[in-house]
């Protein structure tokens, strides 16, 4: 494709590579939106990639009283791993710790329950020592947890589906300030679009990494091509005039909606300040999609 520029700013001819994996998606309840949001905020904590986390997870939106189970206010997120296994086992350890703990919380299971499950309800159950009771409707089992507040609601099993996560783009700007109102904008956009979320904090990336590493005990380590303070010292990818770079990652319940948040964000992005927008890749060789820019740009 020939050359390609939104609102004066160039979109390089290039793609993300993004990966399988195994996605759950929960909603937490609480008698306020503020407790609700705190619980959601905390069970999605240090969760940004799982080069370092259990898991990938963040907020995937706010939900009004007549959008939950329970006629509260909540949130719904999303957790991302690469086995279903894996992904439990962070299920139970955050929604444990982070929601049950969290004054008058509720947890629900919000996707389908086919052929991939995880016990979640049916693991915590055990914190009632002995004094948990369960209540079945339809096909579907919740937990009554005893805490000091009242009871904690759990539902027993969670639906797991195949995902997607690691979609992304760059933006080169000029400098730090005008670089990071693009990224926010980017970030409000994606926001607004459901069945993803963006895990690093704030949705933004300044320390984009590559893989590998000159030292051994490492997996990843700084991205130099995109660094602008040490362009003289490694093989840059930046063009003169670019002084800063914010990543932004997007996980998502399918491809569809990964490319979605990418075109919308793609869109906001492109303001005064932003140079160029590229994006992260590893040549073809470790991810199963490739998100092209200029495709995703062509979409509706």
């Amino acid at each position: 494709m020939g050359e390609l520029r939104v609102n004066g700013v160039e979109i390089e001819d290039t793609y993300a590579e993004a990966f399988k994996m195994r996605a759950a998606r929960a909603v937490v309840t609480a008698e306020t939106s503020a407790w609700a949001l705190t619980a959601g905020m905390v069970a999605s904590g240090y969760a940004t990639s799982v080069i370092g986390c259990d898991a990938e997870a963040g907020i995937e939106a706010e939900l009004a009283p007549d959008e939950t189970p329970d006629g509260r206010p909540g949130v719904s997120l999303l957790f991302f791993g690469f086995s279903k296994e894996a992904l439990g086992k962070a299920l139970v350890n955050r929604l444990g710790q982070c929601v049950m703990t969290c004054p008058t919380t509720a947890c629900f299971n919000a996707l389908a329950i086919g052929d991939e499950t995880v016990k979640v309800g049916g693991q915590l159950r055990f914190f009632g020592d002995g004094y948990q009771s369960s209540k079945k409707l339809g096909e579907r089992r919740y937990w009554r947890i005893p805490v000091m507040d009242g009871e904690f609601l759990c539902e027993e099993t969670f639906g797991v589906q195949r995902a997607v996560a690691g979609g992304n783009f760059l933006l080169l700007g000029v400098d730090q300030a005008s670089t990071l109102v693009a990224a926010e904008a980017a970030v409000a956009a994606i926001r607004r679009t459901r069945g993803v979320i963006l895990p690093f904090p704030g949705g933004v990336v300044r320390s984009g990494s590559k893989v590998g590493s000159r030292y051994k005990a490492l997996r990843a380590s700084t991205n130099d091509a995109y660094c602008p303070t040490i362009t003289a010292l490694t093989r840059t990818a930046l063009p003169e005039g670019v002084n800063a770079v914010y990543e932004i990652v997007i996980d998502g319940l399918d491809l569809p909606a990964v490319e979605t948040a990418m075109r919308v964000g793609l869109r906001a992005a492109c303001r005064p300040g932003v140079v160029r927008i590229s994006a992260g890749n590893y040549g073809g060789k470790l991810g199963q999609y490739q998100v092209h820019l200029h495709r995703v740009l062509a979409g509706p």
